[in-house]
C-alpha cells in the first residue's frame, strides 16, 4: 500500500540483478530514438520561429516543419514498435518493468510518448487549415499551436520517463550517471518548451525591467529544475540541466544566422538578409547553481521549509542577474555573431524600442510585484519537489 502502480520495482527475484548490472550503462536504443526525437522537435520549433520571423508563412513543407513533425513520428514509431515488442515477445524483466493499457504492455514513458506523437500528428492539418484561413499567428500559441505544443511537451516528457525508470533500475553508480545526464539534457528540451511558449513574456531581453517578466520566470522555471534536482543521481542536477538548456539556445542562434533568408510576404520593413537568431536565453545557470547548493545543504524531510530557501533564493539570483544582463543585451554592443545579430523580424519598423525595455511604465518592478513574484517561486519549487519526489520513485 502506499506504492504508484508506476512506482513499483519489477518483481523478477534475483535473476533481475544478473540480467541489469552487466548492461548498465548500455544505453536503449529506444531511449536514443526518443532523445532524438525530443531533440528534432525543439530544434524544428525554434527554427520554424525563426522561419516566420525572417521569410514569412510558407508552405507546410518547410525543413523546420518537417524536423518537427520527424521528432513526433520517430517517438511514435519507436515506442509503438517497443510497446508491441513488449506484449507481444517481451520478457518476464520486460513485462515486469510495464505498465498495461487496453491489453498492450510498454514502459510509460513510452506511453507518454505515443500520445504526445499523436497529439503532434493531428496538429498538423489543422495548423495548415489555420494559417490558410487566418494567415500569420498574432500570437506564438494559437488553437493548433498548443495542441502541437501538448504534443512535443508529451514526447519529451516521455523520453525523460523512459530514462528515469531505467535510472532508477540500473545497478550500478556508472549507469545512473549516464542515465542522470540524458534526464538532464531532456529537462533541458522541457526548459526550452517553457521559453518557447513564454516567449512574448519572458523571451527578449527588453522585457527584462518589467514585472511579469520575473513573475513569469518565477512561476515556470523552479518547478522542473526542483524536480530534476530532486529525481537525478547527478552532483550538479539543475545547473546541468539549465547549462544544456543554454547550450541549445546558443547553438541554434549561432548556426541559424550561416542561412541567408528572403522575406516573402509584405510589409518588409526590415530589410532582412539571413534568418533571425532566437532570443539570447536567459541565464538560468546562475540561479540554477543556487538551487543545487541549496537543496544540497538542506537535503529532504522538511520539503516545506526547503521550497522556501530554494524559492526566494532562486528568486532573488534571477532578479539580479537578468537586470543586470539585459541592460548589456538590449544595448547596441550585444549586436554580434555572439548574441544574435540581426535579430529582429523582417516586418519590424526600426525605432528606439530596440534599445530600451518594453511595459517598465504599465507594469513596473516594486516591492508588491516582487513579493508575487516570491510566491510564486516558492508555490512553484513546491510542486517541483512534490514531482521530483514522484518521479525518483519511477521503475517502470
Amino acid at each position: 500500500m502506499g506504492k504508484a502502480w508506476w512506482a513499483e520495482a519489477p518483481a523478477i527475484g534475483p535473476s533481475v540483478t544478473t540480467a541489469v548490472a552487466p548492461r548498465a550503462t548500455a544505453v536503449p536504443w529506444f531511449v536514443r530514438a526518443v532523445l532524438v526525437a525530443s531533440t528534432s522537435a525543439v530544434v524544428g520549433v525554434i527554427w520554424d520561429i525563426s522561419w516566420h520571423r525572417s521569410i514569412g508563412r510558407d508552405t507546410f513543407w518547410t525543413p523546420a516543419h518537417l524536423a518537427i513533425y520527424l521528432g513526433g513520428v520517430l517517438a511514435g514509431v519507436s515506442c509503438g514498435w517497443l510497446v508491441l515488442k513488449t506484449t507481444f515477445a517481451g520478457t518476464a524483466t520486460e513485462r515486469a518493468a510495464s505498465v498495461s493499457f487496453w491489453g498492450f504492455r510498454g514502459p510509460l514513458g513510452a506511453w507518454v510518448c505515443i500520445w504526445g506523437a499523436i497529439a503532434m500528428i493531428a496538429s498538423a492539418p489543422f495548423d495548415n487549415w489555420w494559417h490558410n484561413a487566418y494567415g500569420l499567428d498574432v500570437k506564438v500559441l494559437s488553437p493548433p499551436h498548443t495542441i502541437l505544443a501538448l504534443g512535443f511537451t508529451g514526447i519529451q516528457l516521455g523520453a525523460m520517463l523512459l530514462v528515469l525508470a531505467l535510472q532508477n533500475r540500473a545497478a550500478t553508480d556508472a549507469g545512473r550517471r549516464v542515465y542522470g545526464l540524458m534526464l538532464a539534457y531532456g529537462a533541458a528540451i522541457l526548459l526550452q518548451n517553457i521559453a518557447i511558449m513564454g516567449i512574448e513574456q519572458v523571451g527578449f531581453a527588453n522585457l527584462g525591467h518589467n514585472a511579469l517578466y520575473y513573475k513569469v520566470a518565477a512561476g515556470a522555471f523552479p518547478l522542473l529544475l526542483v524536480a530534476v534536482a530532486r529525481a537525478t543521481r547527478l552532483a550538479w542536477p539543475a545547473t546541468t540541466a539549465a547549462a544544456c538548456y543554454m547550450a541549445i539556445s546558443l547553438v541554434m542562434i549561432w548556426i541559424l544566422q550561416l542561412f541567408p533568408a528572403t522575406p516573402k510576404l509584405a510589409p518588409v520593413f526590415n530589410a532582412v538578409t539571413h534568418m533571425v537568431p532566437p532570443p539570447f536565453p536567459l541565464l538560468l545557470v546562475v540561479p540554477a547553481i543556487a538551487v543545487d547548493l541549496l537543496m544540497r545543504r538542506f537535503g529532504t524531510g522538511r520539503d516545506w521549509r526547503l521550497s522556501a530557501l530554494v524559492g526566494l533564493g532562486f528568486l532573488a539570483v534571477l532578479f539580479v542577474t537578468q537586470w543586470f544582463a539585459t541592460m548589456f543585451l538590449i544595448s547596441p554592443a550585444s549586436e554580434n555573431f555572439l548574441f544574435g545579430a540581426s535579430r529582429w523580424n523582417y516586418n519590424s519598423l526600426p525605432g528606439n524600442f530596440e534599445h530600451s525595455f518594453w511595459n517598465v511604465g504599465s507594469n513596473p518592478v516594486t516591492v508588491a510585484t516582487l513579493g508575487i513574484a516570491a510566491v510564486l517561486a516558492v508555490a512553484s519549487t513546491r510542486i517541483g519537489l512534490w514531482f521530483g519526489n514522484g518521479l525518483a520513485r519511477v521503475k517502470r
